[in-house]
């Protein structure tokens, strides 16, 4: 997730909370929607304070997962919303299935309490209402929320990634298969779930169509990424970094960067003063900086002065999960102040690639095929 997109909104248990830019438009649809109804802008300010109510008990159920994480010892990056709910970023997910039942259940188990509270409080008042009096624009605002909390447990506990019922059943599997193989089944298990959902959406409800390709491409994403954990656990850089590269000096000219892009694969450098790595020029960089036209630039006027190393040693696990938080997109690999290699997000796919190919053909050879 590109965090450059979200605005931080305040900080909860320890926890950065964020909202995404998009999360905006959600905000103008509800007050647009509550508006067209009766042309009442009080209408329109209801709407938008019961969303954020909503989305206040979104934060949470994600401070439910992260706050179970902690007992685990697992941090949480932050708390992000999204139109379509909210992100969690833990550190990492747990080791142990039964860690990672507790800490899926977690959330859903803030919506059972909340919803438990909602409804005690409903009971005592003598304040529950028909049922067909509430719609997405009128009702009672508790009651409104009392169900919107049974909503998000039924939800959120579809037995499909990245809903956290997908993890429950990820975490059960796991008991008894390897941790790849119990993703791969419980990812191919709410890709079925997803096609039942998408066809019965084409049919009653475009929502339920949009839900199912959210749970099938949430559900090959987690598989993938697994698969991809697993190949790279206990790999080390030195395996998988690019050892034949061109480095720059910082008063080189940016011509000869862009030179050494188009004579070869390499589209980012290490950029060494006296044999040390002092920053690093990215090829959108090198591109913003010749796109401005100034004469006589050189590579110190372009490059990242704030950049990250890696040492050969140092597992590639650490780094990739650099790239994937969007803090990086190339790590010069570091002994002794020289580089003496150099890690993307590309070597560190094609390497997974020639992994999996690898994999596959022991399989095969394992099970030949028979005529």
């Amino acid at each position: 997730m590109d965090m450059r997109w979200a605005w931080r909104v305040g900080r909860l248990a320890g926890i950065d909370v964020f909202v995404h830019f998009t999360f905006l438009f959600l905000l103008l649809w509800i007050g647009v929607s509550h508006f067209s109804a009766r042309q009442d802008w009080g209408d329109a300010l209801s709407g938008i304070g019961f969303v954020l109510v909503l989305f206040f008990i979104v934060v949470l159920h994600e401070l439910g997962h992260a706050l179970a994480a902690k007992k685990y010892g697992i941090g949480t990056k932050d708390i992000t919303l999204l139109p379509i709910g909210g992100v969690a970023r833990l550190d990492r997910m747990p080791e142990k299935p039964s860690e990672e039942l507790v800490v899926a259940f977690a959330g859903p188990a803030v919506n059972v309490v909340l919803a438990g509270a909602l409804g005690l409080g409903l009971t005592l008042s003598h304040g529950w209402s028909d049922v067909g009096g509430l719609a997405v624009t009128s009702g009672h605002w508790i009651e409104r929320l009392f169900y919107v909390n049974v909503a998000l447990v039924v939800f959120n506990l579809i037995p499909a990634f990245p809903m956290d019922g997908g993890r429950v059943l990820r975490a059960l599997l796991a008991m008894r298969l390897d941790y790849v193989q119990a993703t791969k089944l419980a990812a191919a298990i709410g890709q079925g779930l997803a096609l039942l959902m998408g066809f019965v959406g084409l049919f009653f409800n475009p929502l339920l169509a949009f839900i199912a390709l959210f749970v099938w491409f949430g559900a090959a994403q987690e598989a993938q990424s697994v698969e991809m954990k697993g190949l790279l656990s206990g790999v080390r850089v030195r395996d998988v970094m690019i050892t034949r590269f061109e480095s720059l000096r910082p008063d080189d000219p940016l011509e000869v960067a862009a030179g050494h892009v188009l004579a070869g694969f390499q589209e980012d450098f290490p950029v060494a003063a006296e044999s040390r790595v002092v920053g690093v020029l990215t090829r959108r960089k090198l591109l913003e900086a010749l796109a401005r036209g100034a004469p006589g630039q050189v590579v110190a006027q372009a490059m990242d002065r704030q950049f990250q190393v890696a040492g050969p040693d140092d597992p590639v696990d650490t780094v990739f999960a650099k790239f994937t938080d969007g803090c990086c997109e190339t790590v010069p690999v570091v002994d002794e102040g020289r580089a003496v290699g150099v890690l993307t997000l590309h070597n560190v796919g094609e390497y997974v690639m020639i992994g999996q190919a690898k994999r596959e053909g022991r399989q095969r050879g394992a099970h030949p095929a028979t005529s």
